[in-house]
């Protein structure tokens, strides 16, 4: 996984000297190995899922800080910027439908049906629900870190832990909230411009996939939600991250952009990516 965090961490690194950053991240990877080491045995106790959400902050975050260090130090940027790992929580609504209908699809695969699993290009996967983010509950700390200029703020991985709050406590549930729309909630909170969003493409597309395919350097919201209807962009892949851009400008948010992790400082120059406006008709 280090191999796979220094291209994008050594961007970062660099575009540290004029942005303030907080970077978010995925943990599907990681949170499959744990469930699939919990069910190779019995001798230790499984833990819930949102615990398992909590253990990935921490063992990603420590990576990525291990990386952005070592990258710093390259720059002779190692004694101005700081960084920290946030362990961040998400509010969601115990009533939203997704409890009702759990789609999304987490850990090992199997050859055969069992209960609460689905058909996946995989094989047999268990579903879990994955409900909208409401609030980052650690969006107040992050904001005032950020305002000091000097830190870098790695939060919201997994998407962040899932709670509800009862009575005036919160409690852990078992599901599994995107990260991408999660991510844009943090950049509403906390006022960000810029939301950027780095996937295994350079730009979104039409017809991805097919011989037809058209990349796109500009997408309005409405154009964006208008291509969403007609089924171009999958709920299990390119779907949250252009609806993540939607909800970020719609919020008050300045840029959102959508890339590949090979091209985070062109996009953010405007040289890459598909580039997302909160105006009509773009052209």
């Amino acid at each position: 996984m280090i191999n796979n965090l220094r291209e994008p961490i050594r961007q970062i690194a660099e575009l540290s000297k004029n942005y303030n950053i907080v970077i978010t991240h995925g943990n599907g990877p990681q949170v499959g190995n744990l469930l699939l080491q919990q069910e190779a045995t019995e001798a230790v106790s499984k833990r819930p899922l949102q615990i398992l959400v909590a253990e990935t902050q921490g063992q990603i975050g420590y990576l990525i800080e291990s990386t952005l260090d070592e990258e710093l130090m390259k720059l002779n940027l190692d004694d101005e910027k700081l960084f920290l790992t946030v362990l961040t929580y998400v509010k969601v609504d115990p009533n939203d439908p997704a409890f009702k209908h759990p789609t999304k699809p987490i850990g090992p695969s199997y050859t055969r049906k069992k209960a609460g699993y689905v058909k996946t290009s995989k094989g047999w996967r268990r579903v879990v629900a994955s409900p909208k983010p409401k609030k980052i509950y650690q969006w107040r700390e992050i904001k005032k870190l950020m305002a000091l200029g000097n830190f870098i703020i790695i939060a919201c991985g997994g998407g962040g832990v899932p709670v509800i709050k009862i009575n005036k406590g919160l409690q852990g549930v078992e599901a599994v909230i995107d990260k991408d729309l999660a991510s844009a909630k943090l950049g509403e909170q906390i006022g960000a411009q810029i939301l950027l969003i780095a996937s295994d493409v350079e730009k979104v597309a039409l017809n991805f996939g097919r011989i037809d395919y058209k990349y796109l350097d500009l997408l309005s919201t409405d154009e964006a939600r208008k291509y969403m209807k007609e089924g171009h962009f999958p709920v299990g892949s390119m779907g949250p991250k252009v609806q993540a851009a939607i909800n970020f400008l719609e919020s008050g948010g300045e840029r959102a952009i959508i890339t590949s992790i090979e091209k985070i400082k062109e996009a953010i120059e405007g040289n890459a990516g598909t580039q997302f406006i909160l105006e009509k008709n773009a052209s």
